[in-house]
């Protein structure tokens, strides 16, 4: 039963396949007259080109329809580079090995020792210039103990439990993150820095403290001078008032404290007229 059916449907199953052309169209080439309709959305009234459907400042989008950007090739175009093998491929890759040459180092020439020849020739009883380079060119003496790089051949012996790179971080305890240590630490430090501040500022102060002279400390503080009373004639000084208008002196100044309480509203020079009128 099933066969039949696959059979029924096998060409139409076939037909209905979608092709990559129907999965990725090509894209859409730019704009046309001929591709404008009456009342699209690109429709223009009056003298219209070809560059005015090329213009994205002015061009409107088409309903279900991408943007047309640019004109792209075809579907048959491919893109990027064409790399073409030059080593002649699989075949030429397992047909046979391909050995690298080995490098072959050449000897350093080590470098002349010339403070040992000098040193030889000033003891054979040699003088001159000339001397000296004949002497250099029969008695020729290397420098021993390097071959004339910076670096030793051999590096140095490292211990083997050594441990290359950083140190890691240490854990964090739970229990400080818990009781706000840190915080209370941070705290104290700042509480620290400030009365070192402190110290310092009045440190500095101190040294930069000039001391006053006499005639300066006599000007800030005056010796305050005995005020004598006002000379009176003897046979005055023991005179009573002849009129007393006030029955005690608790009420002359309650009076004189009252009258110096109304002195802002009253008229007259001394104060003492009648209201002013608010």
């Amino acid at each position: 039963m099933w066969g039949g059916e696959l059979k029924a449907w096998g060409p139409n199953l076939s037909k209905s396949r979608a092709t990559v052309s129907d999965i990725c169209p090509p894209a859409l080439l730019p704009l046309t007259q001929a591709d404008i309709q009456p009342g699209s959305e690109n429709d223009r009234i009056g003298l219209v080109r070809d560059t005015m459907f090329q213009n994205h400042l002015i061009l409107k989008p088409e309903l279900g329809r991408t943007r047309r950007y640019t004109k792209i090739p075809g579907s048959d175009f491919v893109y990027g580079l064409t790399l073409r093998g030059m080593d002649g491929g699989v075949p030429e890759a397992i047909g046979h090995w391909q050995v690298v040459p080995p490098r072959i180092v050449k000897a350093k020439e080590v470098p002349k020792d010339f403070i040992t020849m000098n040193y030889n020739g000033i003891n054979a009883g040699l003088f001159t210039a000339r001397e000296h380079y004949l002497y250099r060119q029969h008695h020729d003496v290397r420098c021993k103990g390097t071959d004339g790089n910076r670096f030793p051949k051999d590096p140095p012996r490292l211990p083997d439990a050594m441990t290359y790179g950083r140190p890691y971080r240490p854990s964090t305890p739970i229990t400080d993150v818990l009781q706000h240590k840190f915080g209370d630490l941070w705290l104290r430090e700042q509480q620290a820095f400030k009365i070192h501040l402190k110290e310092e500022k009045h440190k500095r102060e101190r040294q930069g403290k000039t001391h006053d002279t006499r005639t300066v400390l006599l000007r800030k503080h005056q010796i305050p001078v005995k005020s004598d009373s006002l000379w009176h004639m003897p046979r005055f000084e023991k005179v009573a008032p002849h009129l007393a208008t006030f029955p005690t002196q608790k009420d002359r100044a309650k009076a004189f404290k009252a009258q110096k309480a109304e002195a802002a509203v009253r008229q007259g020079q001394p104060a003492q007229g009648i209201y002013t009128h608010l």
